[in-house]
């Protein structure tokens, strides 16, 4: 089988794709000619999706399913209804996430499974999906959206730090697995970015600190070495050049976006 080398041949499916660092990333994918579908808990209706789209030409090649990415029943079905409208996946950016913050010894089971089901047993069960596209066709892409708590610790975030720790790793033996098949499997690591997310974050500090909302967003961004906070597009622009065909020699890697922060 031809392996999707133009983008206008290629069909991407993009996790938690329709807010934040996803938002950016549809945007950035459907920029370049491909066809995307996005993934979400909730269906995107389709006003939403024409503005995203941001055209006609655009929305004609972006569709929307809906499923809990930690349920692999519901995954499948909605990969099905992908591949209905579009045809096969070839490239895979998993990037629906979530971090809820709390001590160590407040961290209860349940915040603890959450955590793991969301940003780890999700990019398995999204990327186990995907793949018998790709190794079908001899080709694809699977980018991870993971997060600089994938490389360092944070503190009160023990949860989801190890969540990501654990993309991390699954990145980098899911890499050597597909090696020779021509799959590149690769992570981006965004440090505080400018999203829904990160206000939320800002809203658990102000309510538990009693500090400004400025006050707070220059403490998240005083980690920066560029005493900045990320942009999603910033983000994007590093997972598209992961989904070229130009990228093939790049595997198992995490690409940290964070102004400096890991190196």
């Amino acid at each position: 089988m031809a392996t999707p080398s133009l983008w206008n041949a290629r069909h991407c499916l993009v996790t938690g794709g329709a807010r934040g660092i996803g938002l950016s990333v549809t945007q950035a994918l459907l920029a370049a000619g491909a066809r995307v579908t996005v993934l979400g808990r909730s269906l995107v209706d389709s006003d939403r999706l024409e503005a995203i789209a941001g055209g006609a030409d655009a929305a004609q090649r972006l569709a929307a399913v809906s499923a809990d990415v930690a349920d692999a029943t519901s995954v499948a079905q909605a990969f099905e209804h992908a591949r209905a409208r579009f045809g096969a996946i070839d490239t895979l950016v998993n990037n629906a996430g979530q971090a809820v913050s709390a001590p160590f010894m407040k961290t209860d089971p349940a915040l603890w499974q959450r955590m793991l089901a969301v940003n780890l047993t999700g990019t398995m069960v999204c990327t186990q999906a995907a793949l018998p596209d790709m190794l079908a066709q001899g080709w694809g892409r699977v980018v991870n959206v993971a997060s600089t708590a994938a490389q360092r610790g944070y503190a009160y975030v023990s949860a989801y730090c190890a969540a990501k720790h654990g993309v991390l790793g699954l990145t980098r033996s899911l890499a050597l697995e597909l090696a020779t098949k021509g799959v590149t499997v690769n992570a981006v690591c965004p440090g505080y970015t400018e999203t829904d997310l990160l206000k939320d974050s800002i809203a658990n500090i102000v309510a538990k600190t009693g500090r400004s909302e400025q006050e707070a967003r220059a403490q998240l961004a005083a980690g920066n070495p560029q005493k900045r906070l990320v942009q999603p597009h910033e983000v994007a622009s590093a997972v598209l050049w992961l989904c070229q065909g130009e990228a093939a020699s790049v595997t198992g890697q995490a690409i940290s976006v964070s102004g400096g922060e890991v190196m």
